[in-house]
């Protein structure tokens, strides 16, 4: 069977099941824990003979025998066994449930897959059905996944100009499906790309380290990954079920790619007495971290900078309010400013995620010693929102339209970069001469406010006043805090 028609066979699947009101996300969950199984299986045979871990009697084997109820009954007993298995098995299975409640349609999703033999499929087969599937999974407003998920030509762009190098780690603390991880993967081993045995070792076990806290996103990325052979089947998992803000990274890295979740405020959820829910807002007290505070993305912003090597590099999709916000913002900015060398920031159009109105930007910034001098000397800015209009459907965002600042930004010396109309450079002199010393900076005209008919859509609006309003307000808790 060709690779399209394989795509098309299990995607025809899928839209069978969502019929019974199986949705993308959980389509994609039970695809993970059968293919998982399947590849162990024939990863077990000649002439490969690889131990996989797997406890007889709950392998593919014992699944493919049974059709029917006793089907669904062993299915649900080897998702509970394997979830209490360590390293990649246990990580996988973490809390499987069976959402296929069906056991005829459960069988024909077992003999689709048996059907195949998976490991003679291209690496790029297996990525791209998979990723395709995230893609759609993303798009299913109802599973709420497009939080995960980061448009891929924007991983693609800031890939390019971050240019990661071979036997060097990367990290992402809120790595969702693993999107960035696959980004500098496929930069790595790209046409042209050399890799040694010692560096393609390195590449497979060592080079990616992340976190995720939602279960069936990590077991989606840790799949990802490895169908993209990334990881093994007996190692550990190289992505974290854990809060990465919770401590001091263990390890330093050499580069850091991420969008942290949106969403301004770090909160858990408490159940009192009598049963009810509450959200508390989550201040982390971190030695290493310049300022308290509760707004995620000022946490995730200090996180990553305490997560790079002297020489480390980052690339990171931050929110307008990071680069605005008074109070505790202002400081960490500052702070930011003075001890890395903040050198890039890409305004990013509306309209590219799955979260609504969202306003964002890529701040790039290098690792300096901490010898108290201020290692900022400017900071370019490229303007791809002003006049810029995309969607997530109609006029999608495709790696051409970055292609002008990826040019600009010069990645092969990125000092000897030219100014133009989108590309503007401003010193640190003028940046700490503005109030609050904020990078909120645009020189364009926008033309949308010669005409009132093309005005951002009403919900833009109101989230634009809501993101200031959280704004100004998160400035007051902070000195609130303080005066405690």
């Amino acid at each position: 069977m060709n690779t399209s028609t394989l795509v098309q066979k299990v995607w025809n699947f899928c839209h069978t099941l969502r019929d019974d009101g199986v949705g993308y996300g959980d389509y994609l969950e039970q695809l993970t824990y059968l293919l998982f199984l399947k590849l162990a299986h024939e990863y077990a045979q000649a002439p490969y003979h690889r131990n996989t871990q797997i406890p007889p009697g709950f392998d593919w084997a014992s699944l493919r025998g049974k059709i029917g109820e006793p089907l669904e009954a062993h299915y649900l007993a080897t998702l509970h066994k394997l979830g209490q298995e360590s390293g990649m098995l246990g990580a996988i299975f973490f809390k499987a449930q069976n959402k296929i409640q069906d056991p005829a349609k459960l069988s024909r999703l077992v003999q689709m897959i048996d059907a195949e033999n998976w490991i003679s499929l291209d690496t790029d087969t297996k990525g791209d059905l998979y990723e395709g599937l995230l893609q759609k999974n993303a798009e299913d407003t109802k599973s709420g996944a497009g939080q995960y998920f980061t448009p891929r030509a924007l991983i693609e762009a800031m890939v390019a100009c971050v240019r990661p190098e071979p036997m060097k780690t990367i990290a992402d603390p809120a790595c969702g499906t693993g999107g960035f991880f696959l980004g500098a993967y496929n930069w790595l081993t790209r046409s042209g790309a050399q890799l040694n045995k010692a560096q393609k070792e390195f590449l497979r076990d060592q080079t990616f380290h992340g976190n995720e806290i939602v279960p069936n996103t990590r077991r989606m990325c840790l799949m990802n990954l490895f169908l993209h052979s990334i990881g093994e089947l007996d190692g550990e998992p190289l992505v974290a079920r854990s809060d990465a803000l919770i401590s001091e990274p263990s390890a330093k890295v050499d580069y850091v790619l991420a969008n942290p979740p949106f969403g301004k405020k770090s909160s858990m959820t408490i159940t009192n007495e009598e049963g009810e829910e509450d959200r508390d807002a989550l201040t982390y007290e971190r030695q290493d971290f310049w300022e308290t505070t509760s707004n995620k993305q000022l946490n995730f912003l200090q996180h990553i900078v305490s997560m790079l090597k002297l020489d480390g590099k980052a690339a990171v999709v931050l929110p307008d309010n990071v680069l605005f916000e008074g109070g505790a913002g202002e400081k960490i900015r500052k702070k930011l400013l003075e001890t890395c060398d903040v050198h890039t920031i890409l305004r990013l159009p509306t309209g590219i995620f799955y979260a609504q109105g969202v306003k964002a930007n890529v701040v790039f910034f290098d690792a300096k010693p901490k010898d108290g001098k201020v290692h900022t000397r400017g900071v370019w800015f490229y303007d791809l929102r002003t006049n810029k209009h995309f969607t997530l459907k109609t006029r999608t965002l495709k790696l051409d339209d970055l292609q002008d600042f990826i040019t600009c930004y010069h990645p092969e010396n990125r000092h000897a970069r030219v100014a133009n109309e989108r590309f503007k450079f401003f010193s640190y002199e003028e940046l700490m001469a503005r109030d609050k010393a904020s990078l909120d900076i645009f020189w364009l005209k926008d033309d949308s406010l010669d005409n009132l008919a093309e005005l951002p859509p009403p919900d833009v609006l109101q989230q634009e006043i809501i993101d200031h309003l959280e704004a100004a307000l998160a400035s007051f808790r902070d000195v609130a805090l303080r005066l405690r």
